[in-house]
């Protein structure tokens, strides 16, 4: 049960590419996906609200048998970037996990809790938490007329800030649940040839995540989106957004 949910904190991109004019908000959303790790099913519920002054907060979580995670990320958009301020990751029931991040813009350091401990690590410029930088994604890509470069992202992790090599692989048609979309598909670069990890976001929805496959120790976890809202309207093939 742990081993699903360590792999579904690392099932999910964020990517960061050099953009045009900035887009400075993000409309808020509902979704949830279906995700299925092991031979196992768990709903991830996930849910971006603002509030009208430029801070957003996300939720990301979900619960199988006895075993969950519930992880939260407070940010603002200013100038078209994302400006992480906390991340929390708790395990529930069986995985009394918990992992934080704590950013303070312009600060030479932030603070990172793992595995009980703190560290102080370098707040190196464009640095995201695990959460905000998928905001970050969405916000700079509806900012770029053609957002199919190749990407770079910097994020706060454990005990060290990591930065990750993204490749734009092609325009691919996902089959969902609410019928099929458009997607842009985008693979990040990992040293150990046994990692992959993947993303399919919907220009037409926002760049909102459509689908995730992650694979590591030959293990695949996939996410795919059964349903999601945008500013309250359904998304789908016959919904107007």
């Amino acid at each position: 049960m742990a081993r699903i949910f360590a792999l579904l904190t690392g099932a999910v991109l964020g990517l960061t590419p050099l953009l045009g004019a900035a887009v400075d908000s993000l409309r808020s959303y509902t979704a949830e996906y279906d995700t299925s790790a092991l031979g196992m099913h768990l709903t991830l519920h996930r849910e971006l609200k603002g509030d009208g002054e430029g801070g957003y907060t996300l939720t990301n979580g979900g619960k199988i048998l006895v075993a969950g995670f519930h992880e939260v990320a407070v940010f603002s958009v200013r100038e078209g970037e994302v400006i992480p301020k906390s991340y929390v990751y708790q395990g529930t029931g069986l995985i009394n996990r918990r992992r934080e991040v704590h950013i303070t813009p312009g600060a030479d350091t932030l603070r990172s809790l793992y595995k009980g401990e703190w560290y102080e690590l370098p707040n190196k410029p464009g640095t995201l938490d695990r959460l905000s930088q998928q905001e970050h994604l969405r916000l700079l890509m509806l900012s770029d007329p053609n957002p199919r470069d190749d990407l770079v992202i910097t994020v706060a992790d454990g005990r060290k800030v990591k930065d990750y090599k993204i490749e734009f692989v092609g325009e691919e048609t996902v089959e969902t649940a609410v019928g099929p979309v458009k997607t842009l598909h985008f693979a990040r670069l990992h040293d150990d040839p046994d990692r992959s990890s993947e993303i399919w976001v919907a220009p037409d929805w926002d760049y909102l995540m459509v689908k995730t496959v992650h694979v590591e120790d030959d293990k695949p976890v996939e996410v795919l989106l059964t349903k999601a809202s945008i500013d309250g309207v359904p998304v789908g093939s016959d919904a107007d957004n």
